[in-house]
């Protein structure tokens, strides 16, 4: 009898766990979204209890590249992938963009507080290692009537493959021509200077122990940690906050050329409320997801996504990202309408 029900036990115990592990789905990518995905997965099993979410927050890099290898359900980047990246896939990939972001620069000057202005001359010469001391004279001149010390630059950079930095070095390739023919643009780049940090995590702790620090994180990174940010002056000719107004004027040029895959840079926009230093950041399903490989992950991968770009909308802005532009809410659902799964 105690067999029999030691035998009873275990198999319900297996059945169990091979169920949860069926309705367990595995995602892996970029830090950027990381603090919404993570309220929005915690949110979505309150929905669907029987669904988990496990994200794993490696970089975009990371994530495209486990999501190429089938190790994950799901991968996620800031940075859209490269013609050359979908040509590695042996299944259509889709692009579904969640939310806007903001890059920012943060720096750790002590006595400076939020509202540094920089140009696109100054960051790019900053992270070229041509501007070296915060008391440079093109600092001073932008910035009238600011105390600014004689203390040396410290970069810090991002040392993991990043949509962060694709972000970034779109915008600095894009302003700089000497960045475009010397770096380039990518995300992971040869750093002319400085220190990396993995993740948005890594870079934001390194300048915030680090007087004369400068790096670039996603805006709630910044804020979570009460990291000072600068203001960017942008094409126009405005020095601009970051935040989700200005994100959001960045997307809205974009909307009129927005190509049917979604995969489209926001930097450097026009318009005079634009911030320069802003995208789209994506999540990446397959378009086809057969029985055989995500048995039912699929339909409950496709539930999640529509509840994403409507309800999961509203989580946006109060953790300082720019909701989807009510204009581009139809097309993306009907992006999800031409995934298959079972």
């Amino acid at each position: 009898m105690k067999k029999f029900s030691a035998l009873v036990l275990t198999l319900a115990f297996s059945l169990g766990t091979s169920a949860f592990a069926a309705n367990m789905i595995n995602g892996a990518g970029a830090t950027f979204p990381y603090p919404l995905y993570s309220k929005w997965f915690s949110d979505y099993q309150k929905i669907d209890p029987e669904t988990q979410i496990n994200y794993q927050s490696i970089g975009s890099g990371g994530g495209i590249r486990q999501f190429l290898e089938k190790t994950v359900d799901f991968g996620a980047t800031d940075s859209p992938m490269t013609d050359e990246q979908l040509s590695k896939s042996s299944i259509p990939v889709v692009h579904i963009p969640t939310v806007l972001g903001a890059v920012v620069l943060t720096y750790n000057v002590p006595g400076l507080a939020t509202g540094l202005k920089l140009s696109a001359e100054i960051v790019s010469e900053i992270f070229l290692g041509k501007i070296t001391k915060w008391n440079d004279p093109k600092l001073v001149t932008l910035n009238p009537g600011l105390k600014l010390p004689e203390d040396a630059v410290l970069v810090v950079h991002r040392s993991d493959g990043s949509g962060t930095s694709g972000i970034f070095t779109d915008y600095l390739a894009k302003v700089s021509p000497e960045w475009k023919t010397k770096v380039g643009a990518g995300t992971a780049v040869n750093w002319p200077v400085g220190l990396g940090g993995k993740g948005n995590e890594g870079v934001t702790g390194l300048v915030k122990q680090t007087p004369g620090a400068i790096g670039y994180v996603e805006l709630i990174y910044a804020k979570n940690n009460q990291l000072t940010y600068a203001w960017v002056k942008n094409k126009a000719g405005s020095v601009v906050e970051p935040n989700t107004k200005s994100v959001s004027a960045a997307a809205a040029g974009s909307l009129k050329s927005m190509p049917a895959d979604f995969r489209v840079s926001i930097t450097d926009a026009e318009g005079k409320d634009s911030y320069p230093i802003s995208g789209f950041t994506y999540l990446l399903v397959y378009k086809t997801m057969a029985p055989e490989q995500f048995k039912d992950k699929g339909a409950k991968i496709v539930k999640f996504l529509h509840w994403a770009i409507k309800e999961g909308q509203a989580s946006a802005e109060p953790l300082f990202y720019a909701p989807l532009p009510k204009a581009m809410l139809s097309k993306v659902e009907a992006k999800i309408n031409e995934i298959q799964a079972k």
